[in-house]
């Protein structure tokens, strides 16, 4: 079961390769409205065949394919194409049609300083957390990676505590010890919204509501951290 209760959205997914098929999917599961657009027909029919998603045949570079995909009533498009060039062009195209918010893959690193221009909102780097990190941009926009250690093996990243947070009132020490939280992350700063204070958090600091927690984790823990700091009282915890 998961813990993040997101509000559904409309999201377009360009590339139906490993990372946006992958993407597309977990993104159903979520119970997001999702279309695919891929310029390979095989692509489109094997990724509708296997999980219902809408699939558009075409080029998410074409004006009249993001059109037909329903751009107008997008709340984010991931541009997650293999090639830098096709992503660019897809943000632009994007950019101009005013959709609120605008991801995509990056292969290439030249490439950035084009995305910064055109006004991209996150650009993702490592193709191993792609999926992952693609997840948490669209679902928890207040978390934010902060630096990529071991070549992307772990990260350290912060989350803001929402209102009403399961974890708001419990201490560093139970939140580690609770057996939802993975024992391979580790808790290295805390602000304190409330106090305006920064500090290294003891065993036991009490998290608020409005705190910000700077963790480090392994890569594949990330969007389960997420996923726990962020789940509502009101969520039901796994079993």
């Amino acid at each position: 079961m998961r813990f993040g209760r997101y509000e559904k959205m409309y999201i377009i997914v360009a590339g139906g390769g490993m990372v946006g098929g992958a993407l597309a999917r977990r993104l159903l599961e979520d119970k997001h409205d999702v279309v695919l657009i891929d310029a390979d027909p095989e692509v489109c029919n094997k990724i509708y065949s296997q999980t219902g998603v809408v699939a558009i045949t075409g080029s998410a570079k074409r004006i009249d394919v993001l059109k037909e995909s329903g751009i107008d009533k997008a709340d984010i498009i991931v541009a997650a194409t293999g090639d830098d060039a096709d992503n660019l062009a897809c943000a632009v195209l994007a950019k101009s049609l005013g959709v609120p918010r605008i991801l995509v893959r990056m292969r290439d690193p030249n490439y950035e300083s084009a995305y910064d221009v055109v006004g991209v909102d996150s650009v993702v780097r490592t193709t191993d957390l792609m999926v992952n990190q693609m997840l948490i941009e669209i679902e928890n926009p207040a978390v934010r990676k902060i630096h990529a250690i071991g070549g992307g093996r772990a990260n350290i990243f912060m989350v803001v505590v929402p209102q009403d947070a399961r974890v708001a009132g419990m201490s560093i020490k139970d939140i580690s010890a609770s057996r939802e939280f993975p024992s391979e992350c580790i808790f290295i700063a805390l602000y304190n919204n409330e106090k305006k204070t920064f500090s290294i958090p003891r065993a036991e600091d009490v998290v608020n509501e409005g705190d910000q927690l700077f963790i480090i984790s392994v890569a594949e823990n990330i969007k389960e951290v997420v996923d726990f700091l962020t789940a509502k009282k009101t969520s039901t915890a796994r079993t």
